[in-house]
């Protein structure tokens, strides 16, 4: 769920999905209860004949500030990551309403268009564009650019027949083959509109926020600021 910090600006916020995912640190903190309660246990039930060794208690206690002082680093370093991502939000505000060409075969049909960009590392014997729909269905196919280089591909979101297709997220696969008809590999990258940025506080995998950050909603899209290759690049549909 995410939460407006600024309307004109369109940053939004997803706050942590709960104390349990946030670096760690409700685990780590479990643990150091669980030795502490140990501490005391032992410390209690020692044999007054044989009491504990000095140097083995003092090991123990050291071991105790450790832990403390690791809980400790392991929250401030939370608070900074989450103000890392914050100002990375804020500085990329200024994006909103832009165009920008991101690292992703997946762009939005929006306003009757879906906007690509292709690479062919060398010339291509044949080259074949194919447009898949969210389930992976080929909706439309067409011949591509066969020679080497950079090569912008707009669709205008209607199916071989004629079709309409509804907006939503759509992906190129291009298919090349060189001269000896072997199978070539061609970069896609994605073209469309930045609607608004947004402030992810919870890592992918849930224990941290190291993978979190800002990212570009692009019409349904979500692109993270490292994805971003170019701002208002030029289109030229072949």
């Amino acid at each position: 769920m995410t939460a407006p910090v600024t309307a004109s600006t369109g940053v939004t916020v997803t706050p942590p999905t709960s104390s349990s995912s946030t670096s760690g640190v409700p685990d780590f903190t479990s643990n150091f209860n669980t030795f502490l309660t140990m501490l005391t246990t032992q410390l209690k039930n020692q044999d007054p004949l044989s009491p504990l060794d000095t140097a083995q208690f003092t090991q123990q206690l050291v071991s105790f500030s450790e832990v403390e002082q690791q809980i400790n680093t392991n929250k401030n370093l939370q608070q900074l990551i989450q103000l890392q991502n914050t100002n990375q939000a804020i500085a990329a505000t200024p994006l909103v309403g832009q165009t920008i060409q991101y690292k992703s075969a997946t762009a939005p049909l929006a306003n009757g268009q879906a906007a690509f960009a292709y690479t062919l590392p060398s010339p291509a014997s044949s080259v074949n564009l194919l447009v898949k729909d969210a389930s992976g269905n080929v909706v439309f196919s067409t011949a591509g650019n066969t020679t080497a280089g950079k090569h912008d591909f707009v669709w205008n979101g209607q199916s071989a027949t004629g079709i309409q297709e509804p907006n939503g997220q759509y992906t190129l696969e291009v298919v090349a083959a060189d001269a000896a008809k072997n199978s070539m590999t061609a970069t896609v990258n994605a073209i469309g509109v930045v609607d608004g940025v947004s402030i992810n506080n919870n890592a992918s995998d849930g224990t941290s926020t190291t993978a979190g950050g800002a990212t570009l909603d692009v019409s349904g899209v979500t692109v993270p600021l490292s994805e971003l290759v170019a701002i208002n690049p030029t289109i030229n549909s072949n």
